[in-house]
């Protein structure tokens, strides 16, 4: 995915024997390992033979994945990005793997992932050239996708540097038909909406959602607290969740772009409240960071069991921000499929102390007076979920940290209430 000139989008395919995109693929959001954010497109191997966009990189990556316990918890996809190929195409017009970087091939790649029972995903670009400049699938749409099938690619992500947008609607359509029609099933996902938000063009996210089994609809997160954030409001804002809210669900998932966890510029509770934001979101877990050196602290927040069932929840809705508050404080909430809410308390402030912040059961669409077990899915130990009856407090520390807590019902009164949004 691009940050240089004309903005970057992901996208994975998803598809099969069928048009319309019902291919089975992604139930629930996908989870695995994605080099941009991380990696970029380094390809000098000399200057750095750990880092460069290689296959050494992905097989390294894939190992920690499966040897480290990642595959276990769903962490299955190795996701190539930009700037694997050659420059040009061969006399066949068929990519072509670099060689020094990738002497065995990709397929090769493919096949010792499988091995692994992991998965491998691969990138390209509708316009003329991808971002970082390598050939564009323009003029080869279907020979691409014959390709990635003869490798035994299991997802593509189709950006959308160098292109024009007007063809878009029509361009991505027919790069997903390419690829059902190689009868192989491959994930699909779009960058499409995202450029069509920065052309300002309406989005029509019924049809993409037809077409892609992910879409990417907003800026490339960078590795900063401010671009998490961006992503963050821009979701939840009403007027946005208005028009991708509905569509987003099993086999059809918004993309917030990559999580950041172990990389360098996250505090402890920042990285708590990007991970606890996507789990909540339903968002695809696509970790971009160096498995092979990352810390406890990482790990910890990357494998927490509790907050990936929220993630991977039957449901796969999205969350609503129910109230912003002065000093900046937030609570938003989402349903899970038994009838339980996961709920965020977020402390944006920078006062250096936390705060204690209370929400009300009614807010969050219960019955004012149910009595539910409400849980912390961020605690340390194993504590028992304690009950309570209306409302709930919790102190949270500041600078973007967040409490993030299930909350069930143990009356048979529960009937929920309509969400109440409120923004004070």
């Amino acid at each position: 995915m691009g940050l240089l000139p004309g903005i970057v989008l992901c996208l994975f395919l998803g598809s099969s024997a069928t048009y319309a995109l019902e291919n089975g693929l992604a139930r629930t959001p996908p989870m695995g390992w994605l080099a941009w954010e991380r990696f970029r497109c380094l390809t000098d191997c000399k200057a750095e033979p750990k880092n460069c966009v290689s296959e050494n990189l992905f097989l390294s990556i894939a190992t920690r994945l499966h040897d480290d316990g990642w595959k276990e918890l769903g962490y299955t996809r190795v996701n190539i990005d930009d700037c694997w190929p050659l420059h040009d195409r061969d006399t066949e017009g068929k990519l072509v793997a670099d060689p020094e970087r990738f002497p065995h091939g990709i397929k090769w790649l493919a096949d010792q992932l499988h091995a692994m029972e992991l998965q491998l995903g691969i990138y390209g670009d509708y316009g003329t050239k991808t971002c970082g400049g390598y050939p564009g699938t323009m003029g080869h749409l279907r020979k691409d996708a014959e390709t990635f099938a003869e490798w035994g690619i299991d997802s593509y992500k189709l950006d959308g540097c160098n292109a024009n947008i007007s063809l878009m609607d029509e361009g991505y359509s027919e790069a997903g038909k390419a690829l059902n029609q190689t009868g192989r099933s491959i994930l699909y996902s779009c960058s499409w909406p995202d450029y069509q938000r920065i052309a300002g063009l309406r989005v029509n996210y019924k049809n993409i959602a037809t077409h892609c089994n992910l879409w990417r609809n907003f800026d490339d997160i960078q590795d900063s607290w401010d671009s998490v954030t961006s992503i963050i409001d821009y979701y939840g804002d009403p007027k946005n969740f208005a028009s991708f809210g509905a569509v987003h669900g099993p086999g059809q998932w918004n993309d917030p772009d990559m999580l950041l966890i172990g990389d360098f510029s996250l505090s402890y509770e920042q990285s708590k409240a990007q991970f606890a934001f996507w789990c909540l979101f339903s968002a695809p877990l696509f970790m971009s960071n160096d498995l092979r050196d990352i810390s406890p602290d990482a790990v910890a927040i990357l494998k927490n069991k509790k907050l990936i069932a929220v993630n991977q929840d039957a449901l796969g809705l999205m969350p609503r921000r129910v109230w912003q508050k002065k000093g900046g404080i937030e609570l938003w909430y989402k349903d899970l499929s038994d009838g339980a809410k996961a709920v965020i308390l977020w402390n944006r402030s920078n006062g250096g102390v936390a705060l204690s912040l209370e929400f009300s059961f009614e807010e969050i669409g219960f019955n004012s007076d149910i009595t539910c077990k409400v849980e912390d899915l961020y605690a340390i130990s194993a504590v028992a979920p304690t009950k309570h009856t209306s409302s709930y407090n919790q102190y949270v520390n500041p600078s973007g940290g967040v409490a993030v807590l299930r909350l069930t019902p143990v009356m048979n009164d529960a009937m929920p209430r309509a969400p109440v949004h409120i923004v004070v």
